[in-house]
């Protein structure tokens, strides 16, 4: 039996110190290899489950046997995800059995019962989360690869080991997942879809522009696609029949705007055919009589509601309007329908009219007014590029403004991310041009 120290105060306690005998010398190496192995097995479950898309694809691609082991164990996740949690949880019993044996054996607290019990837990509990947890789970995230391919054939052992249990746990949590299955699919968010879009790899890229128009068509508002007022074609009311006339010859739009005195006193909208059978008629032609009630709509109106109203008025165009009920724009089912199918051309629209032209590989010429919805998909960027510095700019043009805080000259160039901005051209303290440069990955490389 082990000799006795003299009895020592210990952390301001009254305990007894026993000797350190070879038995328990072996216990604490026991113990320290659980608790590597404890590390490793947590360390493969972020590992192995937080593989971005092209981390697996770089896997799949390599031709070594660890890779090929990995491959199949993701393709029975449900499987490996049970049997570490198996294995985890009887390791760091096994350790906290083991810890408060070999505490016990080498410090008695018989005359402090419940301070000896605290300090087991808190010393126990701080060794196993530290190196056992902690440690080993930010090492994976930082090279999860590395560690997937290390533990690629241990983890297949493991697999074996618990199969039996983990599928009696994979049966029971079945049952339970098929009736909560309709309310977690209701639950599903727009960046879940977005991802399993990326994930399906559809077989065009036309088709995923479409897929993920779709899941972004309800985040998007009025104001992201509206043609904004400086842009907008009206007549006043009083304007004259000749007038209307020419200004309808120069536009070519099918539907023109009607106000008095100001957009911001928009009175209807003026469907052109309606004016078909008064094509000759006199200068003094009360045309005012034809314009129809218009439709106005909030700036922050969410354009799949919209285009349900649209379909059930049966209406093809409707005012946006501010908070003060000024005029901001106007938004068309054409504008809509673009934000799904992508750019829709007809017969009124040319190629010189386009809001950008690409000078070379890496530099753009785009139109200020150009909607910053219109301009992340030119790059196939997320629609959140620019959320920290964007403010309540919607176009090219507001966005430079917000970046610099103040109006631009000719000249002056801005940077944010990957964009290099230079203002072309101005025209009244509007900016007309700006000149874009994106840095590529690639280049980068």
């Amino acid at each position: 039996m082990a000799d006795s120290f003299p009895d020592n105060m210990f952390l301001g306690l009254d305990v007894t110190f026993h000797s350190f005998s070879i038995e328990l010398a072996f216990l604490l190496l026991t113990i320290i290899v659980l608790i590597v192995v404890s590390g490793l097995i947590a360390g493969s479950e972020v590992a192995y489950f937080s593989l971005s898309l092209s981390d697996k694809n770089k896997l799949s691609k390599k031709n070594s046997k660890s890779a090929g082991v990995a491959v199949r164990l993701l393709s029975k996740s449900d499987y490996l995800l049970s049997a570490i949690l198996f294995a985890s949880g009887i390791v760091n019993v096994a350790i906290v059995i083991l810890s408060g044996y070999l505490i016990n054996s080498t410090v008695d607290f018989r005359s402090e019962p419940t301070a000896g019990l605290v300090f087991q837990i808190v010393a126990i509990t701080l060794v196993l989360l530290l190196f056992g947890q902690m440690m080993p789970r930010i090492l994976a995230a930082h090279r999860p690869l590395r560690f997937v391919l290390f533990m690629a054939r241990p983890l297949v052992v493991i697999v074996r080991l618990f199969k039996p249990l983990s599928y009696l746990l994979i049966s029971s949590s079945s049952l339970i997942s098929k009736r909560l299955f309709r309310r977690s699919m209701r639950n599903i968010s727009m960046d879940d879809l977005s991802e399993a879009i990326d994930i399906a790899e559809p077989k065009s890229q036309e088709s995923r522009n479409i897929l993920k128009g779709i899941v972004e068509f309800v985040n998007t508002e009025a104001s992201e696609i509206m043609t904004p007022r400086l842009d907008v074609v009206g007549v006043d009311v009083s304007d004259s029949y000749d007038t209307l006339r020419k200004t309808v010859f120069e536009t070519g739009y099918s539907r023109i705007l009607a106000y008095e005195d100001s957009l911001d006193n928009v009175k209807g909208i003026l469907y052109i055919k309606d004016l078909l059978p008064y094509l000759d008629e006199k200068s003094t032609f009360g045309w005012a009589s034809l314009i129809r009630n218009p439709y106005f709509v909030p700036e922050n109106k969410k354009i799949n509601d919209l285009l349900e109203e649209f379909q059930a008025k049966k209406i093809h165009l409707a005012v946006v309007v501010d908070e003060y009920g000024g005029t901001c724009g106007i938004v068309s089912l054409e504008d809509i329908l673009e934000e799904i199918v992508g750019e829709i051309s007809d017969e009124s629209d040319f190629d010189e009219e386009k809001d950008y032209v690409m000078l070379d590989g890496n530099t753009y010429l785009f139109e200020g007014k150009t909607l910053l919805n219109d301009f992340v998909k030119v790059f196939e960027e997320a629609e959140d590029v620019f959320d920290e510095v964007r403010g309540e700019a919607e176009t090219l043009a507001g966005l430079l403004l917000e970046i610099k805080g103040d109006f631009l000259q000719k000249g002056e160039e801005l940077a944010f991310g990957d964009f290099t901005f230079r203002v072309d051209s101005i025209e009244r303290r509007r900016i007309k041009k700006v000149k874009v440069t994106i840095q590529h990955k690639d280049d980068e490389e």
